[in-house]
């Protein structure tokens, strides 16, 4: 019986080492799978067929950041579309710009309370006659607005013309188009640094023209809606900024209100101001218009003869 209990008790003991000894066994087994999956786990590579951000055919595979410096960025700005309305700027934005017109603008240096930039702009003045009429005087020598234009480097152009050419016949819409994007070319030439703005035409008011001339030079709203068309159509073609002048200034009956106007065409103070407010909340950054550099303008073409007549200005 001693030697039964003996031998029980035996047994016993290595029952109980055996359980410890594979207590210790899952103890480790299960550290060395937790120490696996979570600390000494390597990061698979994912799926580049199934990852909408993996890079596109072509580029690195090593999984480094593929090399992209030699690569054109494309200006994210929409050159086909009006200049969306952005945070105002004050007017010292216009110390370094010029404004080149007729005497609507002329009436926005003087009336709006801008108090700087440059004052281009010369009556009657139309895009066929800006390279030729001799409209400034400096000193003693006559320029062209182009001329004095090149004198000086300035960061910003803006252009608004065409209201003189609205008495033309609609077959001198083509001539418009290519003297206007040739005005933006030689305005690109001597000046390729600086962020060029072409205004769409501001309506008129047929009723107030007749009364105050008896509209003797035909201007009606829908010879100027053509040719904001066409200044749009150029806009987008030579890659400048445009402001949209006439959704600014228009009534539901698609004219200038009487209010804004004496005489249908020259705007008084209060809408000078307004202008204003326009175009200091529309502008564009040169660096964001042309990451990779702006268009090189084509060299010029002879110039042609002065197509203006007589009735063919408003002398705006």
């Amino acid at each position: 019986m001693a030697n039964y209990k003996g031998k029980r008790v035996a047994q016993d003991r290595w029952a109980v080492i055996l359980l410890a000894v594979a207590s210790v066994v899952l103890v480790l087994a299960v550290g060395i799978i937790i120490y696996q999956k979570y600390w000494n786990k390597t990061p698979e590579r994912p799926d580049a067929s199934q990852d909408s951000s993996a890079p596109s055919a072509g580029s690195a595979s090593s999984g480094e950041a593929p090399d992209v410096s030699d690569e054109p960025q494309a200006s994210l700005y929409d050159f086909s579309q009006p200049a969306p309305e952005g945070e105002a700027v004050d007017n010292s934005y216009f110390d370094n710009a010029a404004f080149v017109g007729d005497s609507r603008t002329d009436g926005l240096m003087l009336y709006s309370g801008i108090g700087t930039g440059e004052n281009l702009t010369s009556n009657g003045l139309s895009v066929f006659s800006l390279a030729e009429k001799k409209a400034l005087t400096i000193g003693e020598e006559k320029y062209t607005l182009l001329e004095a234009l090149a004198l000086k480097e300035y960061g910003k152009v803006y252009l608004s013309l065409g209201v003189n050419e609205l008495g033309y016949s609609s077959k001198n819409d083509s001539s418009f188009y290519r003297h206007y994007c040739e005005a933006i070319d030689a305005i690109r030439r001597v000046q390729p640094n600086a962020v060029i703005y072409v205004q769409t035409l501001i309506p008129v008011n047929e009723k107030q023209v007749e009364e105050y001339n008896g509209n003797k030079y035909n201007l009606t709203n829908d010879r100027l809606r053509t040719y904001n068309d066409l200044i749009r159509q150029a806009a987008e073609e030579k890659q400048v900024v445009c402001l949209d002048l006439y959704s600014l200034f228009v009534d539901e009956n698609g004219s200038l209100p009487e209010g804004d106007s004496r005489d249908g065409v020259h705007l008084r103070k209060e809408p000078c101001q307004r202008w204003l407010d326009y175009l200091k909340t529309h502008t564009a950054d040169f660096d964001v218009l042309y990451p990779d550099g702006p268009p090189v303008p084509p060299e010029p073409e002879p110039v042609e003869p002065d197509a203006s007549t007589a009735d063919g200005s408003v002398q705006g």
